[in-house]
């Protein structure tokens, strides 16, 4: 016999504001507590150290916290030049002190145009990506170093907020798998000092931004389930770059039941995926498969009701 999943069936997305010094998990679960859901999901880690948009995945919308992953993210940082650390971050050990030579706002612009555009990164060995079923921290932590694949990320812009000597504070809209923590180290080799973190927000991902956000204290200072449950954004917003098709009674039924259905004028290519609605009521997603026919791809458990 299954299992009842404990919680209320609580579904959409939380903008959440991460707190510095709890995991992304740690923040999630907290969230997830808070508004008694049954399930729930990030979508893109951050580090202990950094705060920010962390958007949080509740019920069906797990569905498709896959489509964030993939999605662009905006950070601010501050960069101290003069030292290198084991993590990349201030909460790690120096492994390397340099003095900073006279920089001026040019030298650092110049610098950071070179890492404008697709650049190559090797990912810290402080990260979650795994090595032979293990995550690279936690090698790190036992003092080993394994090989690492260079990946090609995209810095699609890196601007210089501030600079103040032998610190400067930057902010960068990046592709998805880019460390900032690397691309300051780089930064500061570039520079001929070396250099890692001390602060790290994310300030968007994907389509939000942080305007929306909203922290744990926040969330708890709400009255009662209503208004926790009032701060979230709908399923579709996570698809809602996606086109959108429009379904009859009819043809809602056969596609719960697993079977494609006939539309008529469709607008939508053969093989693209689209957002399926009936009444205006989102139900999920569904692939094109020929000129006036859509089959379900991935559907909601409401949908069937």
């Amino acid at each position: 016999m299954a299992r009842r999943r404990r919680g209320l069936p609580v579904n959409g997305v939380l903008l959440l504001d991460k707190p510095k010094g709890a995991s992304s998990n740690h923040a999630l679960q907290r969230a997830r507590r808070l508004l008694q859901a049954q399930k729930a999901g990030h979508t893109g880690t951050l580090d202990p150290m950094a705060t920010g948009l962390l958007p949080v995945c509740l019920g069906e919308a797990t569905k498709f916290s896959a489509h964030l992953l993939e999605a662009d993210k905006v950070y601010r940082t501050r960069v101290q030049l003069g030292a290198v650390t084991d993590t990349g971050d201030a909460e790690g050990e120096v492994i390397e002190r340099c003095e900073v030579p006279p920089l001026t706002t040019e030298d650092i612009e110049q610098v950071l145009e070179r890492f404008r555009g697709e650049i190559d990164q090797t990912p810290p060995m402080y990260s979650a990506l795994k090595h032979q079923g293990r995550k690279l921290y936690e090698l790190a932590r036992e003092g080993k170093s394994v090989e690492r694949a260079v990946r090609r990320v995209t810095v699609y812009d890196a601007r210089l907020l501030a600079f103040e000597g032998a610190a400067f504070e930057l902010e960068a809209r990046v592709s998805k798998g880019t460390y900032i923590r690397t691309l300051a180290e780089d930064i500061g080799r570039a520079l001929g000092c070396g250099a890692h973190i001390t602060a790290l927000r994310r300030l968007a991902t994907g389509p939000f931004g942080s305007g929306g956000m909203l922290a744990l204290e926040d969330l708890e200072a709400l009255p009662g389930q209503s208004e926790r449950e009032a701060t979230l954004l709908p399923v579709d917003v996570l698809v809602a770059h996606l086109p959108r098709l429009d379904v009859n009674e009819p043809a809602r039924l056969r596609l719960v039941h697993g079977q494609a259905a006939s539309i008529d004028g469709i607008g939508v290519k053969v093989g693209e995926t689209a957002r399926l609605y009936c009444d205006e009521t989102f139900i999920g997603l569904g692939v094109v498969t020929g000129p006036q026919e859509v089959a379900p791809r991935r559907l909601l458990n409401t949908a069937a009701g």
